[in-house]
């Protein structure tokens, strides 16, 4: 139901004329976020500042009105769309650093900004900031403490919740909270931790305050490939078996590695099983002989060939094909349904082969392109949309992958979030008196359920079953 002119005039009032989107046409661009089967928002509202946030979230709960919270719409899990209609509150406006404070190592944003601007700004002081999503040119700080994104190297340096240390947020009812602050423990309550990662569910987020880290004095990037997605297996769990944890372990199987070769001619061997890309840092000194035992193991693991980036350079190029593998699977099929499960190291042969089992089963390609040193597994199933049926047969196989990946000691994401794609699953991994004690927390902050409704927990008004995503692989347009 569109919202009254009167809503819509307020709206305006609070955050100018040419801030707020009700017409039918435009609504249709925030439709759905990077993931699933969307929904139209009665209206997108653009703050520019805290206190137009709080006006709006002020006046959608004088009017009963769901509220959304929105970055950049690159989540993966559903988490921007209006299930419910409502507001579609549109962040990005808010995308200043406000500061980069080099005598404490901090950093304050506003929610809408990216990623990589505060990775260019804090270099510029010899600092980093480590949770590094693929999408990290376009995603969004507000976005990444929400769904407490990861990264490939946040094998080492932790999640984003690991790296957040204070924020400024927005309740239901429109009050202001800072959270957090500079003291190394949280006495009390960790109230900023079960903001990070509660999905737009609590809060809207308006200031967020980050812990930078200084860049290391050497990176060796090693790229080892491998005869079988099994043997790199071993090799992952035989690096950090020596006790080892470098800073990035990720994994492509044969058929990511030949889509990004063909595309970014990084020097992926296109005859492997699978590649793995490891990177160690720290002083020169224990950077090199970290790398040569890591060097050491994987040969010891069989791999059929291995190379050391020569300069950064070259350990950007391979980087570029690891972070845009996902794009540049179009050249197989135009779209595709990514997964998010985690499972133990060890149970990494096992889950894999059967991923294959099940693609095998339905007839549909997967390629696996994941965080090999954490678990975190991202199978794509790739498909065209115009294929008849081809839908249930996605669904199918990727309910049975995630089933696959519980069965095995998993749970169903490590960085994506559950929002509506994983919300019917959470009855899997938790009881009905875990799921209920999380309710209670949602209802003492959100008692009208207002904020990001039909997320997270299992949604009576939809139907018990996956919905599989529609993506576009950006290369499809091209090749």
């Amino acid at each position: 139901m569109a919202l009254s002119q009167a809503v819509v005039r307020d709206l305006r009032r609070i955050v100018g004329e040419q801030h707020v989107v009700d017409q039918p046409n435009d609504l249709r661009i925030f439709e759905r976020d990077a993931s699933i089967t969307g929904a139209t928002p009665d209206a997108i509202v653009l703050p520019g500042t805290r206190d137009e946030v709080v006006g709006v979230v002020k006046l959608a709960a004088q009017h009963g009105i769901p509220v959304v919270p929105r970055g950049a719409g690159t989540g993966l899990s559903g988490g921007a769309v209006t299930l419910r209609g409502g507001i579609a509150l549109q962040l990005s406006r808010m995308r200043r650093i406000l500061e980069i404070d080099t005598g404490s190592r901090t950093a304050t944003v506003e929610p809408g900004a990216v990623n990589q601007d505060l990775q260019q700004e804090a270099a510029r002081h010899g600092l980093f900031y480590a949770p590094d999503p693929s999408s990290q040119k376009a995603c969004t700080l507000g976005g990444n403490a929400a769904e407490n994104s990861g990264g490939p190297h946040c094998l080492y340096y932790g999640v984003t919740t690991n790296h957040i240390i204070g924020m400024e947020v927005v309740f239901a009812d429109g009050s202001l909270a800072w959270l957090g602050g500079d003291a190394p423990d949280r006495l009390g309550l960790d109230l900023l931790g079960l903001m990070v990662g509660s999905e737009g569910t609590l809060c809207t987020i308006t200031r967020i305050k980050v812990r930078l880290l200084p860049a290391p004095e050497s990176i060796v990037t090693l790229m080892a490939a491998f005869p079988t997605i099994e043997s790199a297996s071993h090799a992952v769990s035989d690096v950090i078996g020596h006790g080892i944890v470098p800073a990035a372990l990720e994994m492509m199987d044969q058929v990511t590695i030949g889509a990004v070769e063909a595309h970014y001619k990084a020097g992926y061997p296109t005859d492997a099983g699978a590649v793995l890309l490891v990177e160690v840092d720290g002083l020169d000194e224990s950077a090199a002989e970290l790398a040569a035992k890591v060097e050491e193991i994987l040969r010891v693991n069989e791999t059929s060939s291995l190379r050391v980036a020569e300069d950064a350079a070259e350990r950007e190029l391979l980087w570029a094909g690891r972070k845009g593998a996902i794009g540049a699977l179009g050249r197989i099929k135009p779209n595709y349904y990514l997964h998010d499960g985690v499972v133990p190291r060890t149970r990494l042969p096992e889950v894999l082969r059967r991923v294959g089992e099940i693609g095998e089963h339905y007839r549909l390609p997967v390629a696996n392109v994941f965080h090999a040193g954490d678990g975190n597994l991202h199978p794509n199933i790739l498909f065209d949309m115009r294929d008849e049926g081809i839908l249930e047969k996605v669904e199918a196989a990727g309910e049975e992958m995630l089933r696959a990946v519980v069965e095995m000691g998993g749970t169903l994401s490590g960085e994506h979030g559950i929002g509506i794609e994983k919300n019917a699953f959470m009855p899997w991994i938790y009881s009905p008196d875990d799921l209920d004690a999380m309710l209670r927390v949602k209802r003492v902050l959100d008692p009208e359920e207002r904020l990001n409704p039909g997320k997270i927990f299992p949604d009576p008004e939809r139907e018990p079953k996956l919905v599989a995503r529609v993506g576009l692989a950006s290369e499809a347009r091209w090749w």
